[in-house]
C-alpha cells in the first residue's frame, strides 16, 4: 500500500511540475520583452537578413529574388546602424554578430540551396521572418521603457512591412 501511494503521489507531483512548466513557457512567450531582449532581437534579424540576402545574391535564380534579397541587405544594413546608435544612446548592449542560435536556425538552412530551391525556401522564410518581426516591433513600439527605443520601433515598421509585400509577392511569383 505504502508504494502504491509514494507512486501515485511521485506521479502527482511530476505531473504538477510539467504543468507549471508548461504555464512557465506560456507566461513567458506572452511577457513583454525588456528593452535589451528587443535589442538583441533586432539586430540578429537585421544581421541575418543582410546575410541572407547577400547569399541570395549568389545562389538565387530569379531576379525578383535577387532584386528583393538586395533590397533587404541595403535597408538591414541601414536599419542595423540606426539601431545601434538608439542602443548606445540607451547604453544597451549591441550584438555585433550571428548568434550560434540564428546561424543554425536561419542561416544553416540556406547553405546547401541554390537556384529554385533557395528561391522557394528564401521567399518563404521572409515572409515568416517579417510576420514574426512585426508583431515584435509593433509590441516594442507600445511598450518600449526607452522612448528613443519606442520611436526606432515605431520608424522602422513601414519597411518591415514593405519587406514583409514584396516577401509575399515573391511567393506568389512561383
Amino acid at each position: 500500500m505504502n508504494r502504491i501511494l509514494s507512486a501515485v503521489c511521485c506521479i502527482a507531483l511530476c505531473s504538477t511540475f510539467g504543468v507549471a512548466q508548461k504555464a512557465h513557457k506560456k507566461a513567458a512567450a506572452g511577457a513583454a520583452m525588456t528593452d535589451q531582449q528587443f535589442v538583441d532581437f533586432a539586430a540578429q534579424t537585421d544581421m541575418v537578413e543582410a546575410n541572407l540576402g547577400q547569399m541570395a545574391g549568389s545562389v538565387a535564380s530569379a531576379q525578383a529574388v535577387k532584386d528583393y534579397a538586395q533590397t533587404l541587405v541595403t535597408d538591414h544594413t541601414t536599419d542595423y546602424n540606426q539601431l545601434y546608435t538608439v542602443a548606445h544612446q540607451a547604453n544597451l548592449n549591441m550584438p555585433n554578430a550571428i548568434d550560434a542560435e540564428h546561424n543554425k536556425a536561419m542561416i544553416d538552412p540556406f547553405q546547401k540551396l541554390k537556384g529554385a530551391a533557395f528561391d522557394h525556401k528564401y521567399a518563404h522564410e521572409m515572409v515568416a521572418g517579417h510576420t514574426k518581426a512585426i508583431a515584435v516591433y509593433k509590441k516594442e513600439a507600445a511598450d518600449a521603457q526607452n522612448p528613443a527605443l519606442k520611436s526606432y520601433a515605431e520608424q522602422a515598421l513601414p519597411v518591415l512591412e514593405k519587406h514583409l509585400d514584396g516577401a509575399k509577392d515573391l511567393g506568389k511569383a512561383k
